[in-house]
């Protein structure tokens, strides 16, 4: 037991001595908090920042406007956890305006970019639950990082797309460890028959394009959010299993585990309680890169139409929209979620490598 606390203290020093490794430790947690937290912090919180005005659509990152917010007569039939986790399923209306003015119980305003007062609309508040003055439903909204094709506001959208990268690797990896491991460790342990048939399914997945095998399986089982991760995660288990195998392969005949037949422990006892803690220190190594790498297929799907479906904001999704704008002069509308995608994929490959250098016992 003193081993192993001194081995875990001194893989702890050697990770706190890798900067990058550290910092990109930090920079994924704040991102996993941003992601849990997400409908908190966006200026949109309506469900999927699905809030459109098409009048302010493709704005610069800073744009200003003036807006009339117009109270949902439904706010109250959902739960402050409900809006807070899963967003404003009745949020307000927002219309941008060029100008307005009071009248009594009518306000009279200019949608934005209209500049012919023949085209004014009026709003009769007297119909509209809120409190105060008229004036208190103008506000000034800035869009941060702008507004997307749709009118949407961009920070929202890549605050909650987070979630999805998130989601989308933590499931796929689960799903990539429980598979990997299982058919890994008893390939390497039992070997004969169980060996051979396990490293043919290994090499038969292995020799299928990941993108294409993702593909077939994301058509066969539908299109959708879920699917997605089921589909990335029954990709990903080849590499863990073929590791685990081999750590397996390679501890299999240490006198630990010859003691633990010996004393006539089941197999099942052996391998759950004596090899795979031994061996776990390359499986959190890969599972690192494998989250990376599920983000980018996952992102990838989403350009491609079959990953997560609209109005879901995915950043994959997001440059899909927007990646003919680069060449209109707005190529930040692509750039930002491309920038949110690498610098996320770079931060977790950053974290594997201080982990595989820390786990290193010999160095």
């Amino acid at each position: 037991m003193t081993r192993n606390t001194s081995l875990t203290h001194l893989a702890l020093q050697k990770f706190k001595k890798n900067i990058w490794g550290v910092l990109s430790f930090w920079y994924v947690v704040a991102c996993l908090l941003i992601g849990v937290f997400a409908y908190l912090l966006s200026p949109d919180d309506s469900e999927n920042a699905n809030n459109m005005a098409l009048s302010i659509h493709s704005k610069s990152p800073g744009f200003t406007t003036k807006v009339i917010e117009l109270p949902s007569p439904n706010q109250d039939q959902q739960s402050w956890f409900s809006k807070s986790f899963f967003g404003d399923k009745t949020a307000n209306t927002i219309i941008p305006i060029q100008s307005y003015k009071e009248q009594g119980d009518k306000l009279y305003y200019l949608e934005y970019g209209m500049e012919e007062s023949a085209l004014e609309n009026e709003i009769d508040v007297s119909q509209i639950d809120f409190e105060g003055d008229i004036t208190n439903l103008v506000t000034t909204k800035t869009y941060w990082l702008g507004t997307d094709k749709y009118g949407r506001d961009l920070l929202s959208r890549m605050l909650i797309g987070i979630r999805i990268s998130f989601s989308v690797g933590f499931i796929s990896v689960l799903i990539s460890l429980v598979l990997g491991i299982f058919l890994g460790s008893i390939s390497g342990y039992y070997g004969g028959k169980i060996d051979a048939v396990v490293m043919w399914l290994i090499n038969v997945t292995w020799s299928i394009p990941t993108l294409l095998l993702v593909i077939a399986i994301t058509l066969a089982l539908g299109k959708g959010f879920w699917q997605v991760f089921i589909a990335v995660g029954l990709t990903m288990w080849v590499e863990v299993a073929r590791v685990v195998r081999g750590q397996v392969m390679s501890v299999k005949s240490s006198q630990y585990v010859t003691a633990a037949r010996a004393l006539g422990f089941k197999n099942q006892r052996i391998i759950t309680k004596h090899i795979l803690p031994n061996i776990m220190a390359p499986v959190i190594v890969i599972s690192a890169a494998n989250f990376a790498a599920a983000i980018l297929i996952e992102s990838g799907l989403s350009f491609l139409g079959i990953g997560a479906q609209p109005p879901t904001p995915s950043w994959g999704a997001m440059i899909k929209d927007h990646y003919s704008y680069i060449i209109l002069g707005k190529a930040y509308l692509a750039i930002i979620p491309g920038l949110g995608i690498m610098s996320l994929v770079m931060a977790f490959m950053l974290v594997g490598n201080a982990l595989r250098d820390a786990l290193d016992v010999k160095n």
